[in-house]
């Protein structure tokens, strides 16, 4: 009678701690992340977007349900960070799921708000079959709402919730300046990262006045591929907005290539001597490097004409970044025509960072030369290495607290009109980007925005290892059941030893 009153009880204790833990943890959401590049842990970023909703935000997910496990995983995830979203946000993120098959109004309701259906190969029956799917969101902020047309996987997918959250909660975006009028680009040259920067600033396009200094009105300037000479005047602005604090980005070119005439040649502005006067050079000279991109070249072959790639080591690939918020989560960037940085600057009065430097095998090469595109390279080739390609200086004197980040190309996040317009890869527009944000920006969102999975594809991986791991995986969990084994037999053999045993007491 005393045990089972005592098993009651303790049945009883456990009801109500499971009671109390789940009332106590109302809000809080928790889980272990053993991931090496922290996918499932949110970020800094993130956290302080959703403390400072003053609204609630609802979140509208439109996925299908019966999809494959590779794609389906994708609608968990989503489903686990909008849990762990309302829990930071102390409920102010509020979701719904809806399957847009289970009913014609759902389906037309998620096309309406501009969520497509893409098709994927799913096995039913041993058959082979295309099945249409959603997987989209709406997400609503007062009378404001921003459509995510496909949830992305993986470390993009907390990026593109968190911007879309931040863009319509943000009340007064900052404006930034991009320079005109001395051959620069326009913003309709630039689609990809307008359309990335203009999330969180508004974008003016400005040409400078010679009787006024219309530059003091903004905080941050961007000064993109100039090709024009700059007059004095202007450069003199340019001066006064860096000594009241100004912030300055400038992408410039001292050498350009032209690939119809086969050949290079400088480029002079007279910016780059106002940046020498703050402790920075880019030299009249193109940086190559043995990790470049290739270009297609016609090659004669007996009657035929074939079209070749060869290595172009004028346009070098940038792999290597300092630990910097500016170049994080960066994996390459690829460069056109870029000249060499050197510091010339006084330690004392100025921080200097270089922040992208070339590979191991890199060299410069004079300006006026001619690309002789049929040329083999060697190592001998490139006897250099880490020549910097980019750079942030910051002011020491609180008199002046200018900062300036320069890099040695200008056309890394340009795309280019009409014919001659080409796609930039993703990280030399997320460069640009962070640059920006560095300077402008204090919500952290500079580090969400290159945080993703680390590709390692195992084609790169040695036949040696790979064997090794695909055993690896089959065997472990294997031993593990047989050790178990073993060890439970063992215990077993023991406890029966004990209990044959003389004055032995269970």
């Amino acid at each position: 009678m005393k045990t089972r009153k005592k098993l009651l009880y303790n049945l009883a204790l456990i009801g109500a701690i499971v009671i109390l833990a789940n009332i106590a943890s109302t809000g809080l959401f928790y889980r272990l992340d053993f991931t090496q590049d922290n996918r499932y842990t949110l970020s800094k970023a993130t956290k302080n977007i959703l403390r400072n909703l003053k609204e609630p935000v609802t979140v509208t997910a439109f996925f299908s349900k019966d999809l494959p496990p590779n794609v389906a995983k994708n609608r968990q995830d989503f489903k686990e960070m909008l849990e762990e979203y309302n829990a930071i946000s102390r409920g102010n993120v509020v979701f719904e799921f809806i399957n847009p098959s289970e009913k014609p109004e759902y389906e037309q309701k998620a096309v309406q708000k501009g969520i497509q259906p893409f098709l994927i190969n799913v096995r039913e029956k041993d058959q082979l079959t295309q099945k249409k799917a959603y997987m989209g969101a709406v997400i609503q902020y007062g009378n404001k709402e921003e459509i995510l047309p496909f949830i992305p996987v993986g470390g993009a997918m907390e990026y593109s919730l968190s911007k879309a959250i931040k863009k319509i909660s943000l009340e007064n975006k900052q404006t930034i300046a991009f320079l005109q009028g001395h051959g620069e680009p326009g913003r309709y040259e630039m689609p990809q990262l307008m359309e990335e920067i203009e999330v969180l600033y508004n974008v003016d396009f400005i040409t400078l006045n010679d009787t006024v200094n219309n530059l003091l009105k903004y905080n941050t300037l961007a000064i993109v591929s100039p090709r024009d000479s700059f007059p004095q005047t202007h450069l003199e602005q340019i001066r006064q907005f860096l000594e009241k604090g100004g912030k300055l980005i400038a992408a410039i070119d001292r050498v350009d290539g032209d690939f119809q005439q086969v050949r290079g040649f400088p480029v002079n502005t007279g910016l780059e001597s106002l940046l020498e006067s703050y402790g920075i050079k880019v030299e009249n000279a193109f940086l190559i490097d043995a990790q470049c991109a290739n270009v297609t070249v016609q090659q004669q072959s007996g009657f035929f004409r074939m079209q070749t790639q060869v290595m172009f080591p004028y346009l070098p690939i940038i792999t290597n970044f300092n630990s910097h918020p500016i170049v994080s989560g960066l994996e390459s960037v690829v460069l056109q025509f870029a000249s060499p940085l050197n510091f010339i600057g006084d330690t004392t009065q100025v921080v200097y960072t270089p922040l992208m430097v070339s590979s191991a095998n890199a060299n410069t090469h004079p300006s006026t030369t001619y690309f002789d595109v049929q040329r083999r390279w060697t190592k001998n080739d490139f006897p250099r290495k880490s020549i910097v390609a980019g750079a942030l200086i910051e002011s020491k004197n609180s008199a002046k607290p200018f900062k300036m980040v320069v890099f040695g190309d200008g056309n890394f996040a340009v795309n280019g009109s009409e014919q001659k317009a080409q796609q930039q890869q993703p990280d030399n527009i997320n460069l640009f980007a962070n640059a920006l944000d560095y300077l402008s920006d204090d919500t952290g969102l500079i580090l969400l925005r290159t945080k993703s999975i680390t590709d390692r594809p195992l084609e790169n991986i040695e036949d040696g290892k790979k064997a090794f791991l695909k055993y690896l995986n089959f065997l472990l969990p294997i031993l593990l059941i047989l050790f178990y084994g073993i060890y439970r037999l063992q215990r077993r053999k023991i406890m029966r030893i004990k209990r044959m045993q003389k004055n032995f007491v269970d």
